[in-house]
Formats: C-alpha cells, sequence, structure tokens
C-alpha cells in the first residue's frame, strides 16, 4: 500500500480546524427543505469531528451522555487514526437520495465519514447513517453504536489487525537461505489485559536502548496498542539473545510486558556485514525505511535486511474488523491488501565464502576480503574479520600501494609503447616533482622483473611517460571512481587528479590520495584476468537504481602483458608465497601512511587464478600471500 512520509505523532493528529467551514458549508449547501432537522445534524457532525464529544454527546437522546461521549471519543483511538471528517450526503447523493428524509417527528440523516489511518493505511470512507426525533419541539439524534459505523453492533469495538506475510529469505547461488535459526525474546502485549497501557509503553521505551541509544517510539507504539484487538497478542519487540540478554531480563519485569523464547531465521549465516541483521523498528529506523512499517514491527537493520526491507518483507494487510472485548464475533469491515514478499538472491557462492573466512580466521588485524568472478562481475565471498562490524572488503578507503601497479601498468602497456619485456631500472632512490621514492636497488632488468620486485622507482620513473589525464583514464576504465549501480555500499576508489608530477609519480604506485576497497582492487584483477572489466553485481534479482557503467575490454595486448607481469610475481615476486595454482597472477604489499595524523599500515594481496579474482587487505603486517595460499587451496 501506498503510504504518505512518516509525520510526528502530534503533527499527524491534529485536527484541521478550517474544516469546519467546509463541513458547513457542505451542510447547508441545497438543504433548506428540512431546515428544522438540519442544525442539530450539523451540529452533532461538527461536534464529533472537531473532538468536542461533550457537545456531541449533548445533542442526543436514547443513552447516557456519557457513554455516548466516550463511544465518539475512542473512534480515533481505536483506529489509531491520524485524522477524522465529516460531510452530509452520500456518494449517491447525485442521484436523487436526499440527504435528510423527515417523516413526521423522525428523521433519517446521510453522512460520509473519512477516516485517515496514518501508518495503518489509506484513507477510509464509508456512507454513514443516523436517526433523529423530534423531542420536546427540538430535534435530536437517536444514539446508536452504527451511527460510527452502520455495521457496528452494542457492545462492539473498532480495531486495526495487521497481518504481516512471512519474510521471504536471503539466498546464496544455489538457492540456499544465507540466514540460520538463533534463538530470541519475543516481548509484547495482550492490550485488553494492561491495567495502565500509558505506564506499560513508557517503561519498555524508557528501557530499550538498542545498537548505540536508538529508542522505540512510545507514542506511536501507544496508539498501536490502543488499535489493535484487545485479546491477541501484539509483538512489540523481537531481541537476539544472547546479544541482548540484560535489556531482556530488565524488560521481563515491566507490568504487563509478555515474552516468549522463539528461534527465528533472523541471523545472517555468513558475511553478516553484507546480509544483514532483523531488529526492532526504531524510531531513527524506521526514518529510514519509512511507511507501512510501524513500532513493533521487526526489520531490517543493516546490509541487505535494510536496503532490500520491502522487497523482503512485503507489506501487510491491514483491515478494520468490529469485535466484541473477547475477540470474538469479529467482523471485517474493510481491507486493504498488501504486497507478497520476494526472495533475493545473492550471487555469493558458499564453497567460496567458506575458504574466505577460513583464510582470515586467524589474522589478529582487521582483515577484509572479497573474491569475483572475472568473466561475469559476480561477487562469490565477502569476507569480514575483526572489523567490527563494518564492511570493510566493499567500503574501506585504503591506499592501495604497488597493487595499483596493475592499473599504472595497463596504462603504459596501451599509452606509452612499452611490454613485459621493455628494459627498465630500479635504482634505490629517486626524486621526482620534489618527492622522494625509495626501495631496494636492483640491476637493470625488464619491466616484468622489476614489477615482481617491487620497484617503486621503476614505476615513478615511469610516470613521466604517461601525462595525468591518461593515468586517470585508465583508472576509470578499470572502475575507479565509478558508479558501478551495485545495490549496496561500496567504495570504488579515487585517483585525485595529480597537480605535479611528484604527486603522479605517487599516484603510479598507489600512494598519495590514492584510495581503493578491496572490492575495487579484485574488480581491477579481475578484468587483468579476463580481459573485460565488467561492473560487479551481488544481488541477481533486484533492479538497482543507478545505472551501472559500460563494460571495458582493454586491447588483448595490454591484457596479455598485464598477465605475464602478474604471473611472474607470483613465480618469482612479492606474490610468490600465494601460488599452489598453476595459472596465478598476482602482486603482494605492504603500504604504510598517515591516516588523521596517525600512522596506518595496510597489507595488500591482489590476484586471480581459475575465473576467481581476489582482493585482501589487513590492517597491519602480515604475510598475505600465505592468506591467499589458504584461500586458494580451500
Amino acid at each position: 500500500m501506498a503510504r504518505g512520509p512518516l509525520l510526528s505523532p502530534r503533527r499527524r493528529r491534529v485536527v484541521a480546524l478550517a474544516a469546519c467551514g467546509g463541513l458547513v458549508g457542505t451542510m447547508t449547501t441545497g438543504c433548506w427543505a428540512e431546515p428544522s432537522a438540519m442544525p442539530a445534524v450539523r451540529d452533532f457532525l461538527i461536534a464529533w469531528q472537531v473532538g468536542n464529544y461533550e457537545a456531541a454527546a449533548g445533542r442526543t437522546v436514547g443513552a447516557d451522555r456519557r457513554q455516548v461521549e466516550g463511544a465518539l471519543g475512542r473512534v480515533r483511538e481505536q483506529l489509531d487514526a491520524a485524522s477524522l471528517r465529516l460531510s452530509l450526503g452520500t456518494e449517491v447523493e447525485g442521484s436523487g437520495v436526499d440527504q435528510i428524509v423527515k417523516k413526521g417527528d423522525e428523521a433519517d440523516a446521510r453522512f460520509t465519514v473519512k477516516i485517515d489511518l496514518g501508518e495503518n493505511g489509506q484513507p477510509w470512507e464509508y456512507p454513514g447513517l443516523m436517526h433523529l426525533r423530534r423531542v420536546g419541539g427540538k430535534w435530536k439524534v437517536v444514539w446508536d453504536p452504527s451511527i460510527i459505523n452502520t455495521k457496528l453492533k452494542p457492545g462492539q469495538r473498532l480495531a486495526v489487525v495487521s497481518e504481516a506475510p512471512k519474510r521471504a529469505p536471503i539466498t546464496d547461488t544455489g538457492g540456499q537461505s544465507a540466514l540460520r535459526e538463533i534463538d530470541a525474546y519475543q516481548f509484547g502485549v495482550f492490550p485488553g489485559q494492561l491495567a495502565d497501557p500509558q505506564k506499560t509503553i513508557d517503561q519498555l521505551a524508557k528501557q530499550t536502548k538498542i545498537d548505540g541509544g536508538r529508542r522505540l517510539d512510545s507514542e506511536r507504539l501507544l496508539g498501536r496498542v490502543r488499535s489493535a484487538p484487545p485479546q491477541t497478542f501484539l509483538p512489540l519487540l523481537t531481541l537476539q539473545a544472547p546479544t541482548h540478554n540484560a535489556l531482556s531480563q530488565r524488560l521481563a519485569h515491566i507490568p504487563g510486558l509478555r515474552f516468549q523464547a522463539v528461534r527465528a531465521p533472523i541471523g545472517p549465516a555468513y558475511a553478516p556485514e553484507l546480509i544483514g541483521n532483523l531488529g526492532p523498528a526504531t524510531a531513527d529506523r524506521l526514518q529510514q525505511v519509512g511507511a507501512p512499517y510501524q513500532p513493533g514491527d521487526t526489520i531490517g537493520v543493516d546490509g541487505i535486511q535494510l536496503l532490500q526491507q520491502r522487497r523482503l518483507a512485503g507489506t501487510p494487510t491491514v483491515s478494520v474488523v468490529a469485535q466484541d472485548e473477547s475477540g470474538k464475533n469479529t467482523e471485517r469491515l474493510r481491507s486493504w491488501s498488501g504486497q507478497e514478499p520476494q526472495e533475493v538472491q545473492t550471487t555469493l557462492d558458499p564453497v567460496f565464502q567458506r575458504s574466505a573466512d577460513a583464510a582470515l580466521a586467524n589474522v589478529p588485524y582487521p582483515a577484509s576480503m572479497v573474491a569475483v568472478r572475472p568473466s561475469t562481475g559476480e561477487v562469490l565471498a565477502v569476507s569480514n574479520h575483526n572489523t567490527g562490524g563494518r564492511n570493510l572488503a566493499f567500503e574501506a578507503h585504503y591506499q592501495p600501494g604497488l597493487t595499483f601497479g596493475i592499473v599504472s601498468a595497463g596504462a603504459l602497456f596501451t599509452q606509452a609503447g612499452m611490454n613485459q619485456s621493455t628494459k627498465t631500472t630500479c635504482p634505490g632512490t629517486v626524486t621526482i616533482g620534489g618527492k622522494t621514492f625509495t626501495n631496494r636497488a636492483r640491476s637493470d632488468s625488464t619491466f616484468a622483473n622489476h614489477f615482481a620486485a617491487s620497484c617503486k622507482t621503476t614505476l615513478a620513473q615511469l610516470s613521466g611517460k604517461l601525462d595525468a589525464q591518461t593515468l586517470l583514464r585508465e583508472a576509470g576504465q578499470l572502475g575507479i571512481g565509478k558508479n558501478w549501480g551495485l545495490g549496496v555500499p561500496a567504495f570504488t576508489g579515487s585517483v585525485p587528479a595529480p597537480a605535479n608530477d611528484g604527486d603522479k609519480a605517487a599516484a603510479m604506485i598507489g600512494e598519495g590520495g590514492v584510495q581503493a576497497s578491496p572490492l575495487a582492487m579484485a574488480m581491477v584483477a579481475a578484468a587483468a584476468y579476463s580481459g573485460t572489466w565488467r561492473p560487479p553485481y551481488v544481488m541477481k534479482n533486484p533492479s538497482t537504481t543507478a545505472q551501472a557503467p559500460p563494460t571495458v575490454s582493454p586491447p588483448g595486448e595490454t591484457i596479455s602483458n598485464l598477465k605475464r607481469v602478474l604471473k611472474r610475481s607470483a613465480t618469482h615476486g612479492s606474490a610468490h608465497g600465494a601460488r599452489v595454482v598453476g595459472d596465478l597472477g598476482g602482486v603482494a604489499d605492504l603500504t604504510t601512511y598517515n591516516e588523521g595524523g596517525r600512522p596506518k599500515t595496510v597489507t595488500w594481496f591482489v590476484g586471480s587464478s581459475r575465473d576467481r579474482a581476489f582482493a585482501i587487505a589487513v590492517e597491519g603486517p602480515v604475510n598475505t600471500p600465505s592468506i591467499a595460499a589458504k584461500f586458494l587451496g580451500g
């Protein structure tokens, strides 16, 4: 159901008094045929609409006025309505049906009720009918619950029933669920059994501080409790165990709040930073997902679970019902059908995922890894270890160091007429544009040998063969800094335009302002392997709002030279320790730089083998080739 934007509880319950003028005008146009009954009808409806229930009850007969006052006053509460508008006449008034029909001292008046159900659904409009009697020369409304709704019987109340469909799963490339069942506590209330609903809900909101202080919206939650069927359990909060055991123990002592232990498929089986979690619909989370979700719902709170909330959860079927206080004899007055949930299928391969997780399992620093399929762009594995819940595999902003040399080498092969056998030098120190670059000096040899030996000075010197725009264009063609249309947050990298020759030389070796995520570098390796850069994707079925960039195919000779360079690095260079498969090509590097005034060390491995490209980044000095070997061996 289409919903409007969420308003503050106070604002959405304000009745526009200006509507009263329209109400009066509606009631006085063309109705003077029954002038004596009209004022009674008009005054009753206006008083009801503006919330002056005492005045409305004073214009009735046939029941205790306090009973009438209470019945009218509870309509908005029982529907958690944002507004209620009344007008004389119905949709059939143009067909010759009179608004007020008088027969002696008796009369019937037709009117229209339009109720804005706010977060519960679309406006509900229906015809109403009231009977009037002349008593002592004055017209009075003969009270009956059917004035509220023609199907409402004595002893019944209105209620809103929200029926949420079962949430659809997130699946892997084989169609198996990427979620697992976990223990949880479900808290809720039986609305009709609450001695003081306001007190119960206020205590619940006060005690509930979830994930950094997020709270439930007590006013909106109270509105939902009051509008729910009295004798039906209404879930208000689902908390994972043991994560929220302490909070669960505090909530168990709130009067009127009930709980039950459940097992629910709400935990990610792997790649939690990407798959995401489910949790309570706190006030700020509802600002993200919007209507029709409400306090008390369990919604996606991060990852794909949040980003695809509407697809995975669908929307509830909302009904307005009339029922007695026992919950029996329920009659459905109006329903709005919801939308069925739809599965989200990811490209994650559980075999690759297990291998990636195992490879990072014993790393003592924050570590992340991405594996992709070069021939398609599918993301096969996303692993984060010791990252504090951050998806650094997709979102990290790291200097890539010499792993960015894949981009630089591609530009040299394409634009500078070089190849892997071009003779180059590797001095111990070189100064370019005021910047000094150092490494272990090596004898003159081929570009492939110097690249394998991690010669920064070689690439720094060769920066003179390229202009800045050529380097930027090559990076862009390999997806760096582009919008991939991925559908989940990801850092695609950045290469600032060099201000001088020194900056350009630093960019050639992935330093200075150059930044990339493991995913961005995995896609560079994928292009070097397959000969075509393809945008990555991790969800097979949902459409994305951003248009993915087109595929790019560097010249075949460039790719052939890149493969030879990367294979040389795997057989005799920095990536040697990862060579457990014959076709491996890759590069490893340790880069140290300042971040926010503090030194930061990132150790990389970027490579490919057998239609799988991958990148590993570790925030500390480790042997990344050995991590890569574990992944490839797994």
